[in-house]
């Protein structure tokens, strides 16, 4: 038989030589470094320019590649310069995603070595680290050794999926009485999830909140019991920890009572707040929700990981399991579940990316302690804002922080023109490009809201945003 030429006599146009990796890798090292230390002096938001500069990449597939990696890192640095700067310091809309750098690093490895750990049989060690990050996840929750979980990839797809499992396991295949309950305060993929899982939109009941934005539970003691009188098939309850709006935290130990009285599924929705379970302050606040039967984490906001790092805890995961596992011949070669779990069948992906390495490798080299410790620090930031926007003349502060996000807006009656100077605040301050804030409607008001999560994000800069907020507060009158 007639062999082909030589390997190494041969080129490959998609298997760079030796030489052209190190090249490439320097280099995107060389720029990442560069990216993150000037992170400090970037715009916290920045879109002059971006359209245009989005409308020079739609251009044709080339059919002969450029071959020329620092022009196309040159084209990735511009791509990157505009639009918000999650990464930054001065990122304080909606919930930031830090990104570490160990995490980042961990990344390049997962997809460098690019293993399949869906089923264990096909990476068995990488596969044992997916599953030990569950079990460290369990335990700060104090989960028994029957819990499990998915990494997913975000807060949307953990909630999605325990809609299903609490759906499975409590409603017959004709499940379209069944109800669940959330407050107005409820992050909308929870009222997503529910009609994805097949319920009519109807079915998600809005239970009102108390003045402090908390789920009402006599009210929801009520809702529970008409709804059977009417019929309908209560099955599912949702908690906050930690809202999106203010941070409020649901009374977590009386709502499993609720769910237990009731034979609720109880679902709590902490994926921007539920790591701070690993401060004394969060523990406290979160009394009860080791009673949870499921469990929605975002590593990605509370461990600044990187975005696309989500997670759904359960307390006994073969609920999770008989809610996902379909099986198929062509899998009959790989070895069942034994010691290690198939990550398959417990959540609706079959292919993905490894996610585990991008957890297990910062937490190994860190530690716990460093992540707590920058979690304390988070509080004690919005607690500092907080004390000083009640300083500023026409600002009201309704709401006092449980845990890192700082609502405000002019003080004003409701029917005047406060909504409108409220709006003309958020634009001056965000003008500055020193920070940037995001706004939602909270009672039909339209309110500032200022989220302090990212690792990057320290006492100078909150300083500094109190500044701006106060000459902004002054030039809006």
């Amino acid at each position: 038989m007639r062999r082909g030429p030589a390997r190494s006599q041969q080129s490959f146009a998609l298997e760079p030589t030796l030489e052209e990796k190190r090249a490439m890798g320097g280099a995107a090292l060389s720029y990442l470094i560069g990216f993150l230390e000037n992170l400090p002096e970037a715009p916290a938001s920045d879109h002059d320019g971006a359209l245009d500069l989005a409308r020079l990449f739609r251009q044709p597939a080339p059919a002969e590649g450029t071959r020329d990696f620092d022009e196309v890192l040159r084209l990735i640095g511009e791509a990157a310069s505009k639009g918000f700067e999650t990464a930054g310091p001065g990122y304080l809309a909606y919930i930031p995603g830090g990104g570490l750098f160990s995490a980042a690093v961990a990344d390049f490895l997962a997809t460098g070595v690019n293993r399949f750990v869906n089923v264990w049989h096909a990476a068995p060690v990488f596969a044992q680290i997916e599953a030990t990050v569950i079990r460290w996840l369990c335990d700060l929750f104090g989960y028994p050794e029957a819990a499990g979980g998915i990494l997913t990839s975000g807060g949307s797809m953990a909630n999605f999926s325990a809609i299903v499992t609490a759906r499975r396991a409590l409603l017959p295949e004709n499940f379209l009485r069944g109800t669940l309950y959330v407050s107005g305060q409820t992050h909308a993929s929870v009222a997503k999830s529910a009609v994805l899982a097949g319920f009519p939109p109807g079915n998600v009941r809005a239970v009102p909140t108390t003045p402090e934005l908390r789920i009402d539970v006599a009210a929801l003691r009520d809702m529970v019991k008409r709804d059977r009188d009417e019929g309908r098939t209560p099955f599912c309850l949702v908690g906050n920890a930690g809202t999106t709006n203010t941070g409020a935290v649901d009374p977590l130990d009386e709502l499993g009572s609720v769910a237990r009285d009731e034979g609720l599924w109880f679902h709590v929705d902490g994926a921007y707040g539920a790591f701070f379970q690993l401060t004394e302050r969060g523990r406290s606040l979160f009394r009860g929700i080791d009673a949870a039967d499921s469990i929605t984490l975002d590593p990605h906001k509370g461990m600044f990981l990187p975005y696309g790092t989500g997670c759904l805890l359960v307390r006994d995961r073969s609920r999770l399991r008989e809610a996902h596992q379909v099986g198929a011949d062509y899998l009959q070669d790989l070895a069942p579940e034994d010691e290690i779990p198939n990550f398959s069948d417990y959540s609706p992906e079959l292919s993905r990316d490894f996610r585990g390495l991008r957890v297990w490798l910062p937490v190994k080299l860190h530690g716990l302690g460093a992540f707590r410790a920058a979690l304390n620090e988070k509080l004690d930031l919005a607690t500092f804002l907080y004390e000083g926007l009640q300083d500023v003349p026409d600002l009201e502060v309704p709401w006092e922080p449980e845990l890192s996000v700082v609502a405000f807006r002019i003080r004003s009656q409701r029917g005047s023109k406060g909504d409108e100077r409220t709006r003309r605040l958020l634009e001056l301050i965000n003008e500055s490009k020193r920070v940037f804030l995001s706004s939602t409607l909270i009672d039909g008001r339209f309110t500032i809201r200022a989220c302090i999560v990212s690792h990057r994000t320290h006492r100078d800069r909150v300083e500094e945003a109190l500044q701006i907020i106060r000459e902004a507060a002054a030039r809006s009158v």
